[in-house]
């Protein structure tokens, strides 16, 4: 089986911990993990802007990626939400089962 990390932004803490426990609830994700704020800068319809944002990084399998970023856009209030995966090449065996068995 292959896993991998989603990460994700988010506009507020709150906002954040309603995304994770959607993901989390929905075994779309085994754990989200909420950072701490941050100042985002980037360029939205021709204007480069910042804001705060909180990260979230969910650990996941792979063949979940495609559901989990269409909830995560159902459920968002961005117009374009980030998420970007990156696979999980190595780990504790015993934590990456876990990861397979929390999201069957």
């Amino acid at each position: 089986m292959s896993y991998c990390v989603v990460y994700m932004t988010a506009g507020s803490h709150d906002e954040a911990k309603e995304v994770a426990r959607t993901l989390v609830e929905e075994r779309l994700a085994a754990c989200v993990n909420i950072l701490g704020a941050m100042t985002s800068v980037y360029r939205w319809q021709d204007r480069v802007t910042d804001g705060e944002e909180v990260a979230l990084i969910a650990k996941t399998r792979q063949d979940l990626v495609e559901r989990l970023t269409a909830r995560l856009a159902e459920i968002h209030t961005y117009d374009c939400p980030c998420a970007i995966t990156l696979p999980i090449e190595g780990g504790h065996p015993p934590f990456l089962d876990w990861i397979g068995e929390e999201t069957a």
